[in-house]
């Protein structure tokens, strides 16, 4: 069934860390399918650039600076709002790739309230905003490593599956208000920043996440998917939609070309 022009109350796709990566491309992604979307991130340079690339495209977005974390700020975003159809709850990300005996902390931290308190905060905002559009979606991007956990992942892995148990969780409790909650777990995604984020900056550390792997996902690709998912008809609801790169099998098995 071919997608179509969402309607007029729930036009309006917020898109959290959109200033790069898969965030970036959703805001793209939904802008096509005619949305107008609100991107937000810290980086308020990179979503007002964003915005101005997709309204000269002939889309049409908006560009707040928002961190996800900080609760006021979040509340006050919301008021912008009388309805909005869409929520894309995708900012997040790793920090660090130590044993559990010696992980920091301070990363542990940052991880849970990134990846988990701000989805809640976001989600807790905007939820009466989703509600009153008549047809609303939360999208929650997780992770494979919120399903599967693997040496070296247990900060990412336990944030992670925070996010996984949260939007399990809203599909119980509104069940019968007319929103859907659709998780997007993506496994091994090249992007422009994850993997250099993680390992603190160590470009070598970085590029070896993806040696030998001929044809990691793309940002575009998990976009594609988020769009998709959004665009089925109001009824429809993808609980939970896994993607992987063809080479990789799970979280530990990956084929690598040498």
């Amino acid at each position: 069934m071919a997608s179509a022009v969402p309607p007029a109350a729930s036009r309006v796709a917020v898109v959290t860390g959109a200033s790069s990566g898969i965030g970036a491309a959703t805001g793209r992604r939904l802008a096509a399918a005619g949305y107008r979307v609100v991107l937000t991130a810290r980086r308020k340079d990179r979503v007002e650039a964003l915005a101005e690339e997709i309204n000269a495209s002939g889309g049409s977005a908006a560009a707040y600076q928002l961190d996800v974390t900080d609760r006021a700020a979040v509340d006050e975003f919301a008021t912008a709002f009388q309805s909005i159809g869409v929520l894309v709850n995708n900012a997040g990300g790793a920090l660090g790739a130590d044993p559990v005996a010696t992980g920091d902390p301070a990363d542990w931290r940052t991880m849970y309230e990134t990846n988990v308190i701000g989805t809640l905060n976001l989600t807790q905002a905007l939820l009466p905003k989703l509600v009153a559009s008549g047809d609303g979606t939360v999208i929650v991007v997780s992770s494979t490593a919120g399903l599967g956990t693997y040496e070296g992942g247990a900060g990412y892995v336990a944030a992670k599956h925070g996010a996984h148990v949260l939007a399990e969780t809203l599909r119980l409790e509104i069940v019968g208000q007319p929103v859907r909650v659709i998780e997007i777990a993506p496994g091994m995604v090249r992007t422009e920043g994850f993997a250099l984020t993680r390992y603190g900056g160590d470009e070598e550390k970085a590029a070896k996440v993806y040696e030998g792997v001929a044809e990691p996902l793309t940002a575009d690709d998990v976009a594609d998917a988020i769009a998709w998912t959004v665009t089925r008809p109001s009824h429809v609801n993808v609980d939970l939609m896994v993607l992987r790169p063809r080479a990789q099998a799970s979280n530990t098995k990956v084929h690598r070309e040498r």
